[in-house]
């Protein structure tokens, strides 16, 4: 119906735009009576721009027409439209710039027509009303039967996904219970045979790698032991081997911290998180004054003093993690940001180094993986584990880690961790 009445509306004003088109032939035409001579459809009324501030018209003003409407017309060389609403009726305006003859002493003409679309709009909302009542009438009774229906079968679907989410969070020992639908256990069954396999099989993982890091520690402990004798008889030694014990020594110190961070690791894929409640602004400060350059710390939207559920110690070490990268990778961390929204406290950790790239920020907190900053750096000081004990730590906790660009639009990195919070002290 819309598309009709501008198609017609359209027609008719083209047709009246071309009389009054060969109107400006002559050398003064009387535009009134031009315009009342003009047919009419649907109650449309016609108004004429002679100059910037002249208009000629019988029953409209310049102030009828929406400005963006006469500015793009007489920019413009072909015709435009807008649909709006004058005095709270809704209308169509239809403009075009017209071109006087050399004998005229007009320059700048153009032509304007208004519809009102209110008998349309009145259609539209009866049948708007009748379909509103048939779709609420369809989807009562739709949604009766759908309530009905999908209790009995999406119940069991609702706790596989409840178990699912706590399986990503780490609880390993969390099952879906048995029920007595001959459809959907054999389901149940599969997923719950998954979940202990994965049980199983992670806890093996952690197990191996907590075995192998006990054994390393007996012969590092036993390489500790002999550098401190070689280091206590430095002078006796020549200057290729001094250089030849520094970097032993160094290779010693990364690969006790490697080992740490492995049994670290293994811990947390395999023992259960502590629920003590842990002040995040307290633990923040303590953590930042261990450290010789310590960053301003900036608590936002009522964060202080947030409370967390989990494992001091932990929680401790992430922090400790991202300070220490920032120390190593970009000369230490600019600031230190406290906020909370929506029941969770975030906290991020923002520096002046060379950043991570987009296509390192999920990467960048797997094992073993190192960015680009520390590669063209050569540090050689670092494994890839700390930022994925970051990770670990903070999703076991509820959370989550991430890495983007600061906020100020400055050269650098910020790393945030999201927890879920309790409340504030």
């Amino acid at each position: 119906m819309l598309r009709q009445r501008e198609a017609s509306s359209q027609e008719q004003f083209f047709a009246n735009a071309r009389q009054v088109q060969g109107a400006l032939r002559a050398e003064d035409p009387d535009f009134a009576l031009i315009l009342e001579s003009l047919p009419s459809l649907s109650g449309s009324r016609s108004i004429l721009r002679t100059s910037e501030n002249t208009w000629v018209s019988l029953s409209l003003a310049p102030s009828d027409l929406p400005n963006l409407l006469i500015d793009e017309v007489k920019n413009a060389s072909t015709g435009r439209q807008m649909r709006y609403r004058l005095e709270g009726e809704s209308q169509l305006a239809v403009g075009l710039r017209l071109r006087p003859s050399q004998i005229s002493t007009l320059t700048d003409v153009a032509y304007f027509e208004i519809t009102p679309l209110s008998e349309i709009e009145s259609t539209l909302e009866s049948l708007g009303l009748i379909l509103i009542l048939g779709a609420i009438t369809t989807v009562l009774i739709g949604a009766s039967a759908g309530l009905w229906a999908s209790g009995r079968v999406l119940s069991p679907l609702t706790d596989i996904s409840t178990v699912a989410q706590a399986l990503a969070k780490g609880q390993f020992a969390a099952r879906v219970e048995t029920i007595d639908d001959p459809d959907l256990m054999p389901i149940i069954r599969s997923f719950n045979d998954m979940a202990a396999t994965m049980e199983q099989r992670i806890a093996k993982d952690a197990r191996f790698a907590s075995d192998v890091s006990h054994e390393l520690r007996s012969p590092l402990m036993t390489l500790r032991a002999s550098i401190e004798v070689m280091q206590s008889r430095r002078i006796e030694l020549s200057e290729r081997a001094s250089q030849a014990l520094d970097l032993l020594a160094d290779d010693v110190n990364r690969f006790e911290k490697l080992v740490q961070d492995l049994l670290d690791l293994a811990r947390s894929n395999s023992g259960s998180i502590p629920s003590d409640l842990v002040n995040m602004t307290e633990l923040v400060e303590a953590t930042v004054a261990m450290f010789e350059k310590q960053p301003p710390i900036s608590i936002l939207d009522g964060a202080n003093n947030a409370l967390v559920i989990g494992d001091k110690r932990r929680l401790a070490q992430v922090f400790d993690n991202l300070l220490r990268n920032a120390e190593k990778y970009a000369n230490g961390a600019t600031l230190i940001e406290i906020t909370q929204s929506e029941g969770r406290v975030h906290i991020s950790v923002e520096d002046a180094g060379p950043g991570v790239s987009p296509s390192e920020r999920e990467l960048i907190f797997q094992a073993f993986t190192r960015g680009n900053a520390a590669k063209n750096r050569g540090t050689g000081g670092g494994a890839g584990l700390g930022l994925a004990l970051v990770d670990e730590h903070t999703r076991r906790h509820g959370g989550s880690a991430k890495v983007g660009n600061r906020r100020d639009g400055k050269r650098g990195a910020r790393f945030t961790i999201d927890l879920p919070m309790v409340g504030r002290r």
